[in-house]
């Protein structure tokens, strides 16, 4: 008999103190235990050590737990889109089970007047719910969303951003002397920052202008399949203490949203970012009806480009790391079911007619795009060093997005020869 993921997902979960005690069981008594688990999907799980696995699987007293903790940890999230509602919901769902955090989870919200005239974070605030941009799901009762930035942040100890890539720079301007230096951030933001000196990636942006460490979490995570609590994945990249990896990892995890750390956050980041580019291709695809062939292919070649734009621009990107849920797993899902894919699909059924400014605001409700404007970025950075000729999809995507070449080019940049 073969049960479902999520509920395999929710056994494993329920025996994860035997997975980690030190007794005489072992894993394999355990799984022996379990005669309908599928040995696919079971799979991933005997790989995993106590160390990389859900942070619920953790014993909680690793962390500032006791009587020498001074308080408890504070997390604020800095955005309140569909994918920081998201978050949101999954941190809320932990600081009421663990001990080291506080209750309260506080959420930054960009104040705006909904139809009905009441503002938005008193309508999160009263229905427990973000009804604009995540109708339907209830956040956690301990979720207090509030419109000032620098009360939002006002003694957190964990900052969550989670915004459109392209306002953090304003962002980190307001909180600059408002965030002490022991802070502890981490980004959920998929784009970077491109400056005359280069790129710039967000989670450098915070630790630069705000001296606080920054990790990064990225996967295949489309929010409203998270937000119904089906069975996810995610990666957080860390730079050297993976102490603090797996704080986040514990923060996060749920017994559906699986986490696992990797030391790697420019790999990490920069797969998060550069699938956008990849699934406005995909789109373009899908709207031009090429099938399902050519919507592979330009995937394949797409993460072809994401490993060696990433290598090319920091020598320390691990090959490995395109094969966690932030790289191959991420692509997949963005170009299969995410805005970018969704809106570059209408611009490509309109032969490039309608501006991508037109379709967003016509169908993402508020929410931002993000492969337009990383498309871009990359481009910059390509023509700057010299590189178009080595990355023709990404040169070719930003071409049809500003209207220089045809949605149907999208498939004609093979003419290039890459020198990959």
């Amino acid at each position: 008999m073969a049960y479902p993921p999520r509920r395999v997902s929710s056994l494993l979960y329920s025996l994860s103190p035997l997975l980690l005690s030190r007794s005489s069981y072992t894993f394999s008594s355990i799984i022996h235990a379990l005669p309908f688990c599928p040995p696919l999907f079971l799979s991933p799980f005997l790989s995993l050590s106590s160390s990389s696995m859900a942070p619920e699987l953790q014993q909680e007293e690793d962390y500032t737990t006791g009587p020498e903790a001074p308080h408890k940890t504070r997390v604020t999230v800095v955005g309140s889109g569909n994918w920081g509602s998201v978050a949101a919901k999954l941190i809320a769902s932990n600081t009421l089970r663990l001990s080291s955090f506080h209750d309260e989870v506080r959420m930054w919200v960009f104040e705006e007047t909904l139809p009905s005239g009441e503002k938005l974070t008193d309508a999160i605030n009263r229905n427990n719910e973000n009804v604009k941009y995540l109708p339907g799901i209830k956040l956690g009762k301990n979720v207090v969303a509030d419109p000032d930035l620098e009360n939002a942040v006002n003694g957190a100890n964990m900052l969550v951003f989670v915004t459109p890539h392209q306002f953090m720079e304003g962002i980190c301007g307001r909180l600059v002397g408002k965030v002490k230096a022991d802070v502890e951030a981490i980004s959920l933001i998929k784009g970077m920052e491109v400056k005359m000196e280069g790129p710039c990636m967000i989670s450098t942006l915070i630790s630069q202008q705000l001296g606080i460490n920054c990790c990064v979490l990225m996967g295949a995570n489309i929010a409203n399949e998270i937000a119904v609590e089906k069975f996810s994945e995610a990666t957080v990249g860390y730079r050297e203490n993976k102490e603090i990896a797996q704080k986040w990892v514990q923060l996060f995890s749920t017994s559906y949203f699986i986490v696992t750390p990797i030391q790697d956050v420019e790999g990490v980041e920069l797969c998060g970012t550069l699938k956008n580019v990849v699934a406005i291709a995909a789109g373009f695809v899908d709207g031009l009806e090429m099938g399902n062939n050519t919507k592979a292919a330009i995937m394949r070649i797409g993460l072809r480009e994401m490993k060696a734009f990433s290598k090319m621009l920091f020598s320390s990107v691990k090959d490995t790391t395109f094969f966690e849920s932030c790289g191959v797993a991420d692509l997949i899902t963005t170009c299969l079911g995410g805005r970018n894919r969704k809106v570059a699909e209408a611009f490509a059924r309109s032969g490039g007619k309608r501006s991508f400014d037109e379709l967003e605001a016509e169908m993402l409700q508020g929410q931002k795009l993000q492969g337009v404007s990383t498309a871009k970025e990359v481009y910059e950075v390509l023509s700057h060093r010299g590189w178009l000729d080595f990355f023709p999809l990404f040169a070719t995507v930003h071409e049809i997005c500003i209207g220089t070449l045809p949605p149907s080019a999208i498939v004609e940049h093979s003419e290039r020869t890459p020198k990959i």
